[in-house]
């Protein structure tokens, strides 16, 4: 059985993911999924997809803007498009989606049962009772329009689904997952993310119990309007989920010093600068790459090998690859380029026995823990001046163009 593993609450942004970076996503997010899988397991990936402060670094450090409610979009869809060929041979399928995608979700389980022998029935009865939860049992005004169903080899899964409340202009992501799960209806969540609506309708609390059973007892004996009718009677049960853990991102786009522990990005920079030529020399001696990329490379290795506690700023693995609408600054393609080449490169090793590679960021994200408890620095604000006054430098693209012809443009205009 499964349970509901925690929340988060997103403002709410339009647009879409534009597809210089949306290829790169697919390939990141893939390789990160095989780092996980590699030295944790499979079953580990599916509990961190269900950590909502996980995933919303992980869509982070992909480049995806930092606290929207598009990371839950584009992190599903960078995986589906990711693992279509090595999810065979990671035993992890992702279905489902958004909108008509969401809705296609047991046609393609059952695809996906005729092609592994997996029980599509079951995953698909699942699919739907945590959809049902969600939009029927919960009725905090987001009505659901995203569903990821992400299923292994062996049967076990999660979801991430998210609703819209339009009005307030704020998202609410769901997160489940198929362990220790007893009961869908009471308290099943893993986590759930979204601002406090106040008094609710939540018939999954447990001090909810004689509810649900008087409101069944009720359909069997007098039918379903003695149902709304008491239905009516319950709205201002609290939702008591405090002991799972709940994201709430801000509505400001800038990424702000309260945002970050500066302390761990000192201690990434710092591990950089005492580990990077140690561990790196054959990367660092590559013309063109540099410091810049193994600092992008120890904040994917805490994505990969990072205890629950450390993703509680996911704004700070936005400094990774920056954000497609230039916060906290341009996306550095070069960077991101190398990145993904020395992970796949890492990961392509690891299938064939040589593992170097990948010990190597797991030293270099030991010593970041290690060193950030000293380590001092830049503040923030001039971590991130830095980046902008090398964007162009490092390929800086957002959805405004080229951070090159941006520069010369504004030259242009101010001369």
């Amino acid at each position: 059985m499964a349970r509901r593993s925690g929340s988060a609450d997103l403002p709410l942004h339009n647009g879409r993911v534009p597809a210089w970076l949306a290829s790169r996503m697919a390939i990141l997010g893939a390789v990160i999924c095989e780092a996980v899988v590699h030295h944790y397991g499979r079953d580990e990936f599916l509990k961190r997809l269900a950590h909502p402060f996980w995933f919303q670094s992980f869509g982070a450090v992909m480049g995806m803007d930092w606290h929207s409610s598009g990371i839950t979009t584009s992190v599903i869809g960078a995986l589906k498009r990711g693992l279509q060929t090595s999810g065979n041979e990671l035993g992890i399928y992702v279905c489902g989606g958004r909108g008509r995608h969401s809705r296609q979700t047991p046609q393609e389980l059952d695809a996906l049962g005729m092609r592994t022998g997996l029980d599509a029935a079951g995953l698909t009865r699942s699919s739907r009772l945590v959809a049902k939860v969600d939009s029927a049992a919960i009725q905090d005004g987001f009505d659901l329009y995203l569903h990821g169903f992400f299923v292994t080899a062996d049967g076990k899964w999660a979801v991430v689904q998210q609703g819209m409340n339009g009005g307030e202009r704020q998202a609410r992501r769901y997160h489940w997952h198929s362990e220790a799960l007893t009961s869908f209806v009471d308290e099943p969540h893993a986590a759930i993310d979204g601002p406090n609506q106040g008094c609710i309708i939540n018939l999954t609390d447990r001090r909810a119990e004689t509810s649900r059973k008087s409101q069944l007892d009720l359909f069997r004996e007098l039918g379903p309007d003695r149902i709304v009718e008491e239905l009516a009677a319950v709205t201002g049960k609290a939702n008591d989920q405090l002991s799972l853990p709940h994201l709430v991102m801000p509505a400001h786009h800038d990424v702000r010093s309260s945002d970050v522990f500066i302390r761990r990005l000192r201690g990434t920079l710092a591990a950089v600068a005492e580990r990077g030529p140690a561990d790196f020399p054959e990367l660092l001696l590559t013309p063109g790459v540099g410091a810049r990329t193994v600092q992008s490379l120890a904040m994917v290795a805490e994505v990969v090998h990072g205890a629950p506690y450390r993703f509680r700023d996911p704004a700070r693995f936005s400094l990774a690859h920056g954000g497609k609408d230039r916060h906290p600054f341009p996306v550095p393609i070069r960077v991101y380029d190398e990145t993904i080449n020395v992970m796949k490169s890492a990961i392509t090793r690891a299938r064939l026995g040589n593992e170097e590679t990948l010990h190597a960021l797991r030293r270099l994200d030991a010593q970041a823990r290690v060193l950030e408890r000293t380590a001092t620095g830049s503040s923030l604000p001039e971590y991130v001046a830095s980046e902008l006054k090398h964007a162009a430098e490092f390929g800086g693209r957002s959805v405004f163009g080229w951070e090159r012809q941006l520069s010369l443009a504004r030259k242009q205009r101010a001369s």
